[in-house]
């Protein structure tokens, strides 16, 4: 902090946090340590480049008042990020009821009497501090699952939570699976069955033709076809 009788000023050094093509600003601070109206005025030696609001102003007795300087955007950086840029503030007693529109040159001319004070401020440029990580909430698509520690002590995973429901889920299609295949077992041995019986009874019935009339009617041809599309269809 740099000290006068008239106003202390907060920092020392204005510091930017220097990037390429973007307007970069910082503040100070002056504090009027004094029962007096303090005017102030605020030069630099490359007015071009920076922006100060306000510039002239009163501070009032035993307040502060805060002075924001901005820079505007650079097309190039500065050889090793040196600066020799310089600000300058003045600062003198005013009468009571001045405003900033009273704040004449004549003011700050110490030859006319004046109490006046000047100080002199450095810049530096500075790295640009680089936001923090952000924390994700929960493991995203692609990434290894995070793990949790449990009072006990145990490592609990996203995939140890998620093994029991795929494993209740693979023993129910498994039960399902073996309740169908039962199912059509007894179907076919059914139908294996029947296809006995009726093979039985074509052999009664051929017996009994033969006796009869010594051919094969034609009952036992059409029985003989549908023993035939039934088997067919079992072995499918």
């Amino acid at each position: 902090m740099s000290t006068g009788e008239l106003l202390s000023i907060e920092p020392q050094e204005l510091e930017f946090a220097f990037e390429l093509k973007k307007q970069i600003s910082c503040s100070m601070q002056l504090r009027n340590k004094t029962d007096n109206h303090v005017a102030f005025k605020v030069k630099t030696t490359n007015p071009k480049k920076y922006c100060v609001r306000p510039n002239t102003g009163i501070v009032l007795p035993r307040s502060t008042c805060d002075v924001m300087v901005t820079m505007q955007a650079q097309k190039e950086a500065p050889l090793d990020m040196q600066c020799k840029d310089k600000f300058l503030l003045q600062s003198a007693v005013a009468s009571p009821g001045t405003t900033p529109k009273d704040i004449t040159p004549e003011l700050f001319n110490k030859e006319s009497g004046n109490q006046v004070e000047e100080c002199k401020l450095k810049v530096n440029y500075v790295t640009p501090r680089q936001p923090p990580s952000p924390v994700r909430e929960g493991s995203e698509e692609g990434s290894s699952p995070r793990g949790s520690i449990s009072e006990n002590g145990t490592v609990n995973t996203i995939e140890s939570n998620a093994a029991p429901r795929s494993l209740a889920e693979s023993n129910e299609k498994s039960s399902e699976a073996r309740a169908l295949i039962s199912k059509l077992t007894e179907e076919k041995n059914s139908a294996v069955q029947q296809i006995n019986k009726l093979h039985k009874e074509l052999e009664l019935l051929k017996r009994g033709g033969n006796k009869s009339s010594g051919g094969i009617p034609f009952i036992y041809v059409v029985i003989i076809g549908l023993i035939g599309l039934l088997v067919g269809y079992l072995l499918k």
